[in-house]
């Protein structure tokens, strides 16, 4: 049962930051009907961005600012840089490609992609850089976990898990409640349409990778606090968010949560009842899955052909 326990555990963790990336992808395919392929290394950017922002802070073991204060201050600055990248990417990556054929702007992302993760490598090593937040773990020092039956449950868990919540939580309420919200989901429908009715579709286009990318930047922080990073993950942690996207229904904002959370359950069951090496092999197993019998996913709706 304990084993049971940790491996629900470690799939709610590692399904919230899926799903993160998840709504990333989410946001820009509504709108654009793109593929970002560029944003898995977005989120590896943000996991560098939080790790210099500790560096800054004196670190984990001795931060000169409350725990609580610098866990927001690396997250804010992470998600801000990400943010920034992100306008970066779609000003000079995807804007001029707008209106070309689909293969063109894929083609770009890709490029893009391995630029991001072989810049970051050359200015910054292949080395793993651990955030050492042991001391944020066990109420050693700072932040108190609890217990489930023998399972100790870290208190870097419970914020992974509620933030990531809180944050798809106030994304659906921004996208469903809010004027700039409606622009971004009558784009999503037609964006001739939209721009005729006077949405700057420019704007929308951009804040959609703004916002993405932001979460993008969380998400990074959000793994590393618990898992070392290195210039080159972003590629398949991409991949898998765009996993969750796809399980989910990409475009869904409820759905790349519902994803997430389907993809970290079955890594995590995977890795503990059949083996650590397995568990990348299922997860694109049930992507081929879900494209071949559900192609437009748990929460998604089946595109309408017209004849």
């Amino acid at each position: 049962m304990d084993t049971f326990i940790q491996l629900t555990l470690n799939g709610l963790t590692l399904g919230s930051v899926y799903a993160l990336i998840a709504l990333g992808y989410s946001l820009v395919y509504g709108i654009l009907k793109l593929l970002n392929f560029a944003h898995g290394d977005v989120f590896m950017v943000g996991t560098f961005i939080g790790f210099g922002a500790i560096q800054l802070l004196g670190g984990t073991v001795n931060p000169i600012v409350p725990v609580w204060t610098l866990l927001i201050l690396i997250t804010l600055a992470a998600m801000a840089g990400c943010a920034v990248l992100g306008v970066v990417i779609e000003r000079f990556a995807y804007r001029p490609l707008r209106d070309a054929p689909r293969i063109a702007p894929l083609i770009s992302a890709l490029g893009v992609s391995f630029f991001i993760a072989y810049s970051m490598q050359l200015l910054f090593g292949s080395e793993l850089r651990n955030y050492d937040t042991f001391s944020l773990d066990g109420g050693a020092l700072y932040l108190e976990g609890f217990d489930i039956g023998n399972v100790r449950v870290p208190m870097i868990r419970i914020i992974t898990i509620v933030s990531a919540f809180v944050m798809m939580i106030l994304l659906w309420l921004l996208v469903s409640r809010t004027r700039v919200g409606k622009a971004m989901r009558a784009t999503s429908f037609d964006r001739e349409a939209a721009a005729m009715m006077g949405i700057d579709i420019d704007k929308v286009i951009v804040f959609a990778f703004v916002l993405g990318s932001a979460l993008a930047g969380a998400a990074g922080v959000l793994f590393a606090l618990r898992i070392p990073t290195y210039a080159t993950i972003g590629f398949l942690i991409g991949l898998k968010g765009f996993t969750a996207a796809v399980i989910g229904g990409i475009g869904s904002i409820p759905g790349a949560m519902a994803g997430g959370l389907v993809l970290g359950f079955a890594e995590s069951y995977a890795q503990g009842y059949i083996s650590t090496r397995w568990s990348d092999l299922l997860v694109f197993v049930i992507l081929i899955l879900f494209l071949v019998f559900r192609p437009q996913g748990i929460l998604g709706k089946a595109d309408i052909r017209k004849v």
